[in-house]
């Protein structure tokens, strides 16, 4: 097992000093840090080169992990409520979201099993036999595409590990009204205990991957994919990403770690710059971070052709009309791949697609997916 150096120097400094050791199937190592920086000892039997580590459950550091006479980086880090390991993405290399851990399933579960139950549930509690047994079906109401059944399961296993669970259909399956999601079998406290929040998980998840798979059935036959963005429930990004891949979508960048994308407030911030801002943006960002992909946000032709002239890697075309991203299109011939954003709908997505862009990123498909209606019904 190769052991790999290296030095992480934050962005920002409101974090104390901590040590920390760390162990994992993928991973064991340890880390120093102060507000000045950390140092970091990885060993891993993964040769790649780049990961995004979790530390602590206050950090999370992303950076290149590199050989010792490759010096440190700059790393970037940011709140969570809890940590978890994956690998650093690119657009164009790892489409989807690193799968969800058990780790990261079971801390997102035991917080809301904790928020729902609090001192206990007085009428469970007051009215249900401890040595009640009983049965129930995880039941769809409507037609759906399913995600995140794993979060019921182990929301029924926290009450009782003795519960007997048996899945009935796969993450990413489209189901009919009536279907049968999940069988659940064991103590009737704890299935009752559990319920609200195992519904809430199935119910919320499935909604975006249903969503989402509605915008990919309306772009099929083109060659667009689907996106989705950052407009995400805070804390739930991991798992609402994880869900528009059980629709058919790709993920667009995790955070603001993975992927450089230049947008309106940063070229208005470099207007002053020569050649114009978008040069300088692209060239200033391949030289500080040389190993991640770089996006333009353009809203005119002009931008769109000094974004393919620069080098872009990608070019969002912001809030254009499909006669306009046709000619966007056809000005960047290939030298990058296009995205259109803003005012994509149900209704307009599919007129979007035919304009030829690779991509076309929908932030409704996170941020106003509705639940869908899903039931446990407990049976004789």
């Amino acid at each position: 097992m190769k052991v790999i150096r290296t030095t992480f120097s934050f962005f920002k400094s409101e974090f104390s000093e901590f040590s920390h050791s760390l162990e994992s199937p993928r991973f064991t190592g340890k880390i120093h840090s102060t507000p000045q920086g950390s140092n970091f000892a990885l060993a891993s039997e993964h040769s790649a080169p780049h990961h995004a580590v979790g530390l602590h459950p206050r950090l999370f550091v992303f950076g290149r992990v590199a050989a010792p006479n490759g010096g440190g980086v700059r790393c970037a880090p940011a709140t969570l409520a809890t940590f978890f390991l994956h690998r650093a993405v690119r657009i164009a290399q790892a489409p989807f979201v690193e799968p969800l851990t058990s780790a990261e399933i079971a801390a997102a579960v035991r917080t809301a099993l904790a928020e729902d139950i609090g001192s206990g549930d007085v009428t469970t509690l007051a009215t249900v036999p401890d040595s009640l047994n009983t049965s129930a079906v995880m039941v769809a109401r409507e037609p759906l595409t399913l995600a995140g059944i794993a979060f019921a399961e182990e929301a029924f296993r926290k009450l009782s590990p003795a519960v007997a669970l048996e899945r009935a259909a796969s993450e990413g399956q489209k189901v009919e009204r009536g279907a049968v999601l999940l069988k659940v079998s064991g103590a009737a406290r704890a299935m009752l205990i559990a319920e609200r929040v195992a519904l809430n998980f199935v119910q919320r998840l499935s909604g975006v991957a249903t969503l989402t798979a509605s915008y990919v059935a309306a772009i099929k036959g083109t060659s667009a994919q689907i996106l989705d963005t950052r407009k995400t429930t805070p804390g739930w990004r991991r798992f609402e990403k994880y869900a528009v891949t059980c629709g058919g979508g790709r993920n667009h960048r995790i955070g603001l770690f993975d992927l450089v994308l230049i947008k309106d407030n940063h070229l208005a911030a470099l207007r002053a710059e020569k050649p114009n801002a978008i040069a300088a943006a692209v060239k200033r960002a391949r030289g500080a971070c040389p190993d991640l992909k770089v996006e333009v946000e353009a809203d005119s032709l002009d931008q769109v052709e000094q974004a393919a002239d620069a080098g872009a890697d990608i070019i969002l075309l912001d809030n254009m009309a499909p006669p306009l991203l046709r000619k966007a299109v056809a000005l960047v011939a290939g030298r990058a791949k296009t995205e259109a954003s803003g005012g994509v709908s149900l209704e307009t997505v599919r007129s979007i697609a035919e304009t030829g862009v690779d991509f076309i990123s929908v932030g409704a498909i996170t941020h106003s997916a509705r639940a869908v209606d899903i039931a446990l019904d407990f049976v004789s």
